[in-house]
């Protein structure tokens, strides 16, 4: 059985996942994980893929995800202390 964790939003990501499509909120509450992070699960990002060729995510989705994991570390260490 697993632990329940608090859920951290990171910067826009509680409304990004809000503007999604019913199914997809709620697949995406089934596939919430953390690997990082022992005592919450952090949302970083949420966006909806529209590429129908090729699989790399933007690069500007990739900055503003590691962007906000540094945050989600700042918010960590500090819950910690």
């Amino acid at each position: 059985m697993f632990a329940v964790k608090p859920v951290v939003w990171i910067g826009s990501s509680r409304g990004d996942l809000r503007g999604m499509p019913r199914q997809v909120r709620r697949d995406f509450g089934q596939a919430l994980y953390t690997a990082r992070f022992d005592d919450a699960v952090y949302v970083l990002h949420v966006f909806q893929k529209k590429s129908k060729t090729g699989i790399a995510t933007p690069k500007h989705e990739i900055e503003l995800i590691r962007k906000r994991f540094a945050e989600a570390e700042r918010h960590y260490r500090e819950r910690q202390n």
